[in-house]
């Protein structure tokens, strides 16, 4: 029998929290349900109102791994889905984790959150923009944060803020608030700035994602701006070798990097310490009034 256990009125099955999904450092699945029960107001801020899809890795980092747009098997029915677009005249319902309940249950399954750059009332209107930096053997996050820098003070010509998040990986993602803008703009925009971002530190950067051209340099991916593309969520765990997390960082550790790649990898246990600290560096991005106009092209 699953232990059940009440959030917030509801009742849930909670299945193997002895399971270990992390072997490298013996993290067991009740610990990653502690993290993310521990870490839910800050998730949950983050993910509200956006339609979710799920990496989902049951058997921990080791085992099979599938990425899940639909509303995964057994879904309770007090869980929320909305429609949205898939292609063409096509559409789909996902599901909106948008309280603890379903954000545990979600967690239950063993999975990464990952998002896109809209809200399910506005599908394929952006209000953030992202851009994804990922090095190539041997650059690490200590170049990825060198282009990071370039980019904030390139988009601050433009009128725009920047905030930033480790992946969880090996990279960084530089987040923008802006006003309510359709995907396809947010996108061209996005890959001006890759360009331009080559063009000004060829050596660094590229902005193609052709394998042969990526080593020793940072590709930054613009892609995830289409709005059919989601990035992993601020605060989500990673199905690495240890339990990372996508981590908001300040600038200042961004500038500081140069101390080597470990200065900027966080794990679940990370976390609190940095709430307490810092609480939620990621906040500005949901505030509305700090949302950027593009320019014009």
């Amino acid at each position: 029998m699953s232990p059940m256990t009440e959030v917030e009125g509801r009742r849930l099955s909670l299945s193997n929290l002895e399971k270990v999904l992390y072997p490298a450092t013996g993290t067991t699945k009740g610990e990653v349900l502690h993290y993310v029960a521990t870490t839910a107001g800050a998730l949950l801020a983050h993910v509200h109102d956006r339609p979710m899809s799920f990496l989902r890795f049951p058997d921990g980092v080791e085992g099979e791994r599938f990425f899940a747009k639909n509303p995964p098997p057994g879904k309770p029915a007090w869980v929320r889905t909305v429609e949205v677009p898939r292609s063409e005249g096509v559409t789909a319902r996902q599901v909106l984790v948008s309280d603890l309940s379903s954000l545990m249950w979600a967690a239950n399954l063993v999975v990464e959150f990952h998002v896109p750059q809209w809200r399910a009332a506005s599908p394929g209107v952006a209000d953030r923009m992202v851009l994804d930096l990922d090095p190539g053997e041997p650059a690490t996050v200590v170049e990825c944060c060198e282009v990071a820098l370039w980019l904030r003070g390139r988009l601050a010509a433009d009128g725009l803020d920047a905030w930033v998040k480790t992946s969880g990986s090996k990279g960084l993602h530089v987040l923008v608030p802006v006003e309510p803008t359709p995907s396809e703009r947010v996108s061209a925009y996005a890959k001006a700035l890759a360009v331009e971002a080559e063009a000004a530190l060829p050596a660094l950067v590229t902005h193609r994602m052709k394998r042969a051209l990526r080593a020793g340099k940072v590709f930054v991916d613009f892609s995830q701006n289409s709005a059919s593309k989601t990035t992993a969520a601020p605060y989500t765990l990673r199905a690495r070798n240890e339990p990372t997390v996508s981590t908001p960082v300040t600038w200042e550790e961004v500038a500081d990097a140069g101390r080597g790649p470990g200065s900027l990898a966080f794990l679940m246990q990370d976390i609190a310490a940095r709430l307490e600290r810092y609480g939620d560096l990621l906040g500005p991005l949901l505030n509305p009034n700090r949302a950027g106009a593009l320019p014009r092209a």
